[in-house]
Order: structure tokens, then C-alpha cells, then sequence
């Protein structure tokens, strides 16, 4: 071999081991990362979780409250407790703060789009009373926590908003239910507590419902609804020893949960507003006519075999029906809306007279000319009964309601605007006042409640007596009317200022010596109209 030739082939050796030793040291490839990537299909804020195609969306806001001469932090007029006695255990100043969180996800599907939804709130508020006798110091009998434990420093508690699936036109879980109105007893008020027709504070109801789409904004939706967490207040079991309260309530003597309310709603949504007829129907049952001796049974123990023998009344049927009305594009500006709703109930009370919480029964004091205070009250139940062995017909009588609530919203400007909102309610019993004096006996419900009534209130009479003097009749009305005006400085952060004014119109007249719940004394009490004043003020950031 040539000396040119071994030379040569030394030369390439060495590039071939220089480029092995070069490849050697470069790296490997790194694998390919996989960001998040937004989802368009559903609007703003979602993004696909990774790996999957699902889209999710993680939300909420941040809400501070205080109400002032309010019965709690958000809207409770002063209308019973010691916030409606104004006693020295009253807190005119409560507050709550609330961190709403919720996780909306969609994957699209052959059957179309499957929906969850959740919504959690943390939350910390004081309860507005100091009231030993009405706050307790420990866990109550039901499991529950005291308010004493959850309005502590460090205390608060969680709540659980909305919880459902959506799945080819069903819905599963606590969602809004099939009658609510699509504002939910919000028409231009922050406050949860706007009576004349079902309110549930955006927080919804156990329910199954099916909604059809019949297109150009036509809908309809009908479901069945747990009655117990929501559709209820109280039946009256007025045989029972001390029925009535001296605050002109009685305990509960509801049956147990063997029948959902049946709900449904048919909607028009157009650009010009909305239009929805909404009805339900709703099962009135009474427990026994007897209750453990003639007591209610206590939670936990075993009730008494006269219980079961004592036999109970047949259950009756109530229901609702609600028509909505939203006017949108007015001329005085852009934004402005009317929303109007009206209701009417027969054994269904809580969709006419409806809180964020349960129901109220109002007892309201006040002044006087000639009595130590005066009083009103309004007991608020879906139906009263009386068992033939206390001298009663045995029957569940219905109580009716109706109410009719509307707001006007303008907006001045992208920054500011202002709800003007009223509303008024109306609840009845059958049957005519002092009917326990008259001819008619006992066989009504104004008989019978008034019959219990006057256990520990006396003077009904129709003569004048030390006792005082008074026409019983448990029927009352309610009016309300409130202005909210909003500031909004930046995108999704609105503080908020509202004034309510509350008025109870009640049906007693007269007076009675009697002894209200603690603190007040025993002493002459006028049956009296009663009104009160609140605000409450807010501050909210959305996210």
C-alpha cells in the first residue's frame, strides 16, 4: 500500500471516530409538551382539560355583606326574634362574607352536550342575635352546628350552591327548579329575602327535570322536586296541647316525604323580553292526630304507640302556578329591563311566601297608646287541622296565598345604575273571624287556629274583659319596597347599596294580656300594623 494511500485512510478513521464521539454527546430529542389550549366552543373562560376533550371553566366571586337593622347580613328584614322585638340581645349591624367557587365542565357527545356543574361557598357571617336562649352553646339535636361555634374567630362554614348533570335535555341534582323564573326572586334586589314569590338565592333544588327546545326560543321543562329542603312550611297540628305560641305559631306536624311536587314551566325567550307560565302541584300531609302523649315526639327517640293509634288526616293536594314577564329594548336606555312575576298558591306557601331560608312567621313589636307595646303577628303555614277528638272536622284545611312582585332597571351609565322593586303578599285561612265563637264552631281554620290562639292569649271575646279585648284572625298581608343603586368602576367589581322598607299589615284588632317569648313581659299587648326600615350594602368581585 502506498504512502499516500495509508494516509488517506488514517484521515478518515479519525473524522469517523470524531463524528461518533460528536454524536454521541448530542441530545435526545425531548418529548413534545402539551400546553393548555383554550376551548371556544362554550364562550370566555374555558380551556380543554389536557389530554382529554372536555372543557372546563373555573369560576365564582367574592361577596362581602352588612346589613343594618337587618334580622341577618343579607336582606332579612327585622320582622321576628329579637331582631322583630328590637331587644337588647338584637344585632343592628351583621355582616357575611362568602367566597363562591364553581367548576363547570362540557364534552361534546353524539347524544350532544354532557354538563357538569358544582358551585362551593365558604363562608363567615354572624347571626345576628346574642340571645342565650336563642343561640345555643353546643351542637343542636339534629347534628347541626350552633351559631355560637360558626360565628367564632376561625369559625364559618361551607355551603353547597348548585350540584347537578346535564345530559340530552335532563337535569340531575340541585339545580333551579322547573317553576323558578329564570331571576329567581332577584328582579332588581341583592337582598334574599324579596316575598311575594319563590326565592332560593341562586342556590337551587334536588330535582329531575327534562327540558324540550321547540326552537325560535321556545321551551318547556317538567321535573319532580324534593319538597323537603325547599317547598315547604309548616302544617298545624292544632289538637295538640299549647299548639299556638305565644308568637302565634305552632311546631310542625308534617308527614313524612312520600311524594315529590310535580314542576313544570313553558318559556318564550325572544329579544323583546321573556314570557313563562310556570305550576306545580304539591302534597299537603299531617303526621298523627296524637303525638307521643299528646307532645311532639323528640328527635331520636321512639314516639309512643298512641301515636300510630291516634290515626292522622288523609292527605290533600295543593299547588301553585306563576307567570313571569321580562321587557327588555326600553327607550330609556340601553340595558333597562321590567321584570314582573305573580303567584298564587293553595297549600303551597313557600312559593309565595319565600326566603333564601325557610319561610318566616312574623312577630313584630311596636309602640302604643295605651298598652305596654303593640304587636303584630302572621302565621305562615300550608294548612292547619283540628282531629274530631279535640272537637275539629279532622280534615287538612289549605291556606292560600298569592303575591305579585316587579322591579324597573336602568342603567345611567356603563358605571352606574338603579332598581327601583316592590312587591306585596297576601295570606289567608278559611273561614271567618272568631269562627270558635260563632255558629260555624270549630270546622274552619280561623275556628280552630283562633281556638288555640286563644289558649294563651285571653280576651277574645266580644265584650271587654281586665284580660283586654280582641277579634282573632290569623289572615295578613305584606308590602315591600326597596331602592338599589350600583356602581361599577372596573369590569366584575360592583359595590352595592339597597333600602328596604317592610310593612306588616295584620288582621287581629284589640288587645291581650299575654307573654311573649324572652325577654318581654307579661303584660298588655295591642294587635297593631308594624313596619320596619333595613339597608344592606355590598361589595363583589367576579372571577
Amino acid at each position: 500500500m502506498s504512502r499516500h494511500r495509508q494516509a488517506l485512510l488514517g484521515l478518515l478513521a479519525t473524522c469517523l471516530v470524531a463524528e461518533s464521539a460528536q454524536a454521541a454527546d448530542l441530545p435526545l430529542k425531548a418529548k413534545a409538551i402539551e400546553y393548555v389550549k383554550v376551548c371556544s366552543l362554550y364562550g370566555a373562560g374555558f380551556w380543554y382539560i389536557p389530554g382529554t376533550d372536555t372543557c372546563i371553566k373555573i369560576g365564582g366571586y367574592l361577596r362581602v355583606d352588612t346589613g343594618i337593622n337587618a334580622g341577618g347580613p343579607h336582606g332579612q328584614p327585622a320582622w321576628s326574634g329579637d331582631s322583630g322585638q328590637g331587644n337588647r340581645f338584637y344585632d343592628y349591624f351583621s355582616s357575611r362574607s362568602r367566597l363562591a367557587l364553581t367548576v363547570d365542565t362540557r364534552t361534546s357527545t353524539e347524544y350532544g352536550v354532557v354538563r357538569t356543574f358544582g358551585e362551593g361557598r365558604f363562608q363567615f357571617n354572624n347571626f345576628g342575635s346574642s340571645n342565650p336562649s336563642t343561640v345555643g352553646a353546643a351542637p343542636t339535636a339534629l347534628g347541626g352546628i350552633s351559631g355560637t361555634f360558626l360565628d367564632g374567630v376561625g369559625g364559618g362554614y361551607v355551603a353547597v350552591g348548585y350540584v347537578f348533570i346535564q345530559f340530552a335535555g335532563f337535569t340531575f341534582g340541585k339545580s333551579a327548579s322547573p317553576f323558578s323564573s329564570p331571576w329567581q326572586g332577584f328582579l332588581g334586589n341583592i337582598n334574599s329575602f324579596f316575598i311575594g314569590g319563590e326565592t332560593n338565592d341562586n342556590a337551587g333544588v334536588p330535582n329531575v327535570q327534562y327540558t324540550a327546545e321547540f326552537g325560535n326560543g321556545v321551551s318547556a321543562t317538567i321535573g319532580a322536586i324534593d319538597p323537603t329542603v325547599f317547598a315547604r312550611t309548616p302544617v298545624y297540628n292544632l289538637g295538640i296541647p299549647g299548639a299556638i305560641s305565644s308568637s302565634g305559631t305552632g311546631s310542625n306536624a308534617y308527614g313524612g316525604f312520600a311524594t315529590p311536587d310535580f314542576a313544570g314551566n313553558v318559556r318564550i325567550d325572544q329579544a323583546w323580553g321573556l314570557l313563562q307560565f310556570s305550576g306545580v302541584a304539591h302534597a299537603v300531609s299531617g303526621s298523627y292526630n296524637a303525638l307521643g302523649a299528646g307532645a311532639i315526639p323528640i328527635s331520636g327517640a321512639t314516639a309512643l304507640t298512641d301515636s300510630v293509634l291516634s290515626g292522622h288526616p288523609e292527605t290533600k293536594w295543593g299547588g301553585a302556578a306563576m307567570i313571569a314577564l321580562q321587557i327588555k329594548n326600553l327607550p330609556t336606555g340601553a340595558g333597562d329591563d321590567i321584570k314582573l312575576d305573580s303567584t298564587y298558591s293553595k297549600g303551597a306557601t313557600k312559593y309565595v311566601i319565600s326566603t333564601a331560608s325557610t319561610s318566616p312567621s312574623f312577630a313584630m313589636f311596636g309602640g302604643s297608646g295605651f298598652a305596654y307595646q303593640s304587636v303584630g303577628f302572621g302565621a305562615t303555614s300550608d294548612g292547619v287541622y283540628l282531629p274530631v277528638a279535640n272537637g275539629g272536622d279532622g280534615n287538612i284545611h289549605l291556606t292560600t296565598s298569592w303575591g305579585v312582585r316587579g322591579a324597573f332597571n336602568h342603567h345611567w351609565d356603563p358605571y352606574w345604575s338603579t332598581s327601583l322593586f316592590a312587591g306585596y303578599a297576601a295570606l289567608s285561612y278559611d273561614g271567618s273571624a272568631n269562627d270558635n265563637l260563632g255558629g260555624a264552631g270549630l270546622s274552619t281554620a280561623k275556628g280552630a287556629y283562633c281556638s288555640a290562639f286563644a289558649a294563651s292569649h285571653p280576651g277574645q271575646a266580644r265584650v271587654a274583659s281586665a284580660s283586654g279585648n280582641y277579634t282573632c284572625n290569623p289572615d295578613y298581608e305584606v308590602s315591600q319596597v326597596g331602592l338599589l343603586t350600583q356602581w361599577t368602576p372596573v369590569k366584575n367589581l360592583t359595590f352595592s347599596a339597597e333600602v328596604d322598607w317592610f310593612h306588616l299589615y295584620q288582621h287581629m284588632s284589640g288587645s291581650s294580656v299575654f307573654t311573649p317569648s324572652a325577654p318581654q313581659p307579661t303584660a298588655l299587648y295591642q294587635f297593631k300594623d308594624q313596619n320596619t326600615v333595613l339597608g344592606e350594602v355590598r361589595v363583589q368581585r367576579n372571577f
